[in-house]
């Protein structure tokens, strides 16, 4: 019997490979994972410069969906850079096809650390639909404060938890840099905060920040034990050299069921 677990990024490729498909494809791996991967660009990019990126056409991204759904059995998909709401939204309604069930982690990349903007916010009835069909999100500060430009961010997340649970990363957080919180169930907030004093900056953390909790949803944690999970695994991510490049280690990093056996 094939106990293989498989789990699908859709986002952008990154040839530095500290970011997009490729970082993902690492991080599911580091999780024991069968990692499967849908291109929606192909950027040009270093770990420090952003200069172009090539967006791939609609109907060969939901081709690429179609070939992989036909062959293998995928429970969460952990989606990145899309060039508009309105081919995300496609996305969404493809994956709800294919698999009614589907749990989708949903990191909205709205512009590149090094300035490069994607795409600009759609009317708010499109991006409620979006949240919808999405079990989770997992925008920075930045990004979250850019979705309703008309509500203030206390605002905005009592509006989006009404549609789905939130992973507020707070790296960006001019308070309490580095403390996360999650939003989930409507009215349930858990803060979450860092497990080290300093970090060293690493190119693509949100995307593996993204990818871990999807990793860990498809290891069939829970979503409270998931989020702190990725929480010390990002951590450790941040820290596991002094470069812009992180790097994952199967030796270095506890397997999440090791670690969520240990906060027990």
């Amino acid at each position: 019997m094939n106990e293989t677990k498989y789990i699908l990024t859709i986002a952008g490729h990154d040839p530095s490979g500290g970011a997009g498909l490729t970082s993902d494809i690492k991080t599911f791996e580091a999780h024991s994972l069968y990692g499967l991967s849908v291109c929606t660009a192909v950027t040009i990019q270093n770990d420090i410069d952003f200069k172009q990126c090539l967006w791939t056409d609609a109907d060969v991204i939901i081709a690429q969906i179609e070939v992989l759904f036909e062959r293998f059995d995928i429970d969460i998909v952990k989606i990145g850079i899309v060039k508009s709401w309105k081919i995300l939204k496609r996305i969404l309604n493809k994956l709800h096809l294919l698999n009614p069930d589907i749990k989708i982690v949903l990191d909205p990349i709205i512009k590149a650390s090094a300035g490069f903007d994607f795409h600009e916010t759609e009317n708010q009835g499109l991006l409620d639909n979006i949240w919808k069909q999405c079990f989770i999100i997992t925008p920075n500060y930045d990004e979250i404060k850019s979705l309703y430009p008309n509500l203030t961010i206390e605002n905005t997340i009592e509006h989006i938890s009404k549609l789905t649970n939130i992973y507020l990363k707070g790296g960006h957080r001019t308070d309490k840099k580095g403390w996360d919180i999650l939003y989930h169930s409507e009215i349930v907030k858990v803060n979450i905060p860092p497990n080290t004093n300093k970090v060293s900056e690493k190119h693509g953390s949100g995307c593996v920040l993204s990818a871990t909790l999807a990793s860990n949803l498809a290891l069939k944690i829970e979503l409270e034990d998931a989020a702190k999970n990725a929480k010390q695994y990002i951590d450790l991510f941040l820290n596991s050299n002094h470069s812009l490049l992180g790097t994952h280690n199967n030796n270095t990093f506890q397997h999440p069921c090791d670690i969520n056996s240990n906060n027990q």
